[in-house]
């Protein structure tokens, strides 16, 4: 993942906002640009380079950005511009709607077309982040993405709170990924994407096999890791709670060279890791922390962890209390 930095305190005052709106036309597309701020502007702007996909959090003060045919005709290299507002107003018109979307829902507008797209702060600067999709790398009909441009889509639960939690882990943690990381997490975002597409247009019927597979691998992830403190969390149960057989469940997970019970064995295991190296828990037992993450049989427990991690619970507890 390539990661580049635009910060507006690093510059005068009277050049940010040209800089600013150089570096925008430079990375995503020709528009126009304005703002009553531009005197000063203030702008925080990441922009991560997931291969062909580019993903950017900005928190910056009220402007319009306007994208007309003219600019189109200049220049266009079809892209879906996806904005998930976390705070403040963005007000749309494209596609011969107008519309107002507030935190959480997100919009698509089509680089394609004419859109004016003003960004309102009130009263603190407004906090978005930008994905940028090529059109070509959306496995769904272009005639179907239509019906969704600038029309608000909720990411508050299903899959949409997927690719909201994704995205949002992504920008807040950005040194945990290397450089080859980058085309693997363009996969996972575009499989995410066009799931809450394709969920929006009641058309996941059109989607690909191999990207409903992994969409469906993603939600199972999460929900196992929503339940891990669950004795009962068993392949069973979550096959039962998705509607899939048993059969498929282990089939989505061989795909990834992992059971499905190895895989919920590894992640309570680092839950208790984590929780015993953490100096706030010293006070619970090292067996009280592994019946909350699952683990009932704390000799088998025990056994397991060190098998894992080279050391037993308390041990390794004391070794981390030690010299963490």
């Amino acid at each position: 993942m390539i990661e580049t930095v635009f910060r507006s305190d690093d510059l005068s005052a009277a050049d940010r906002f040209d800089l600013w709106r150089e570096h925008m036309v430079k990375a995503l597309c020709p528009m126009d640009m304005s703002s009553e701020h531009s005197a000063g502007f203030r702008v925080d702007m990441r922009l991560l380079q997931l291969g062909s996909v580019c993903v950017w959090p900005t928190t910056v003060q009220s402007v319009r950005f306007r994208r007309t045919a003219k600019l189109i005709r200049r220049s266009d290299p079809e892209l879906y511009h996806l904005t998930l507002p976390l705070r403040g107003t963005n007000g749309i018109s494209h596609v011969g709607l107008e519309t107002v979307h507030g935190p959480h829902d997100m919009h698509v507008v089509d680089s394609s077309r004419p859109f004016d797209i003003h960004v309102l702060d009130s009263p603190a600067p407004v906090r978005m982040v930008g994905i940028e999709v090529p059109k070509a790398l959306l496995p769904l009909p272009a005639r179907a993405v239509d019906r969704l441009l600038a029309r608000p889509l909720p990411l508050r639960d299903g899959t949409g709170a997927l690719l909201a939690g994704l995205v949002t882990r992504l920008v807040q943690d950005t040194a945990s990924y290397g450089l080859a990381d980058g085309p693997r997490l363009e996969l996972v975002v575009i499989d995410l994407i066009s799931a809450v597409l394709a969920h929006h247009i009641d058309a996941d019927d059109t989607l690909p096999p191999e990207a409903r597979g992994r969409s469906l691998t993603l939600r199972i992830r999460a929900f196992i890791q929503q339940h891990l403190h669950d004795p009962g969390l068993t392949p069973p149960s979550i096959a039962a709670a998705h509607q899939i057989s048993l059969s498929y469940l282990h089939r989505l997970f061989h795909t990834d060279g992992v059971t499905v019970s190895a895989w919920i064995r590894s992640q309570r295991l680092e839950r208790v890791r984590r929780d015993l190296a953490d100096p706030a828990l010293r006070n619970l037992s090292a067996q009280r922390i592994a019946a909350h993450w699952g683990f009932i049989h704390y000799p088998h427990f025990s056994r397991t962890f060190r098998s894992a991690y080279g050391l037993p619970p308390v041990d390794y507890r004391r070794q981390e209390t030690r010299y963490g």
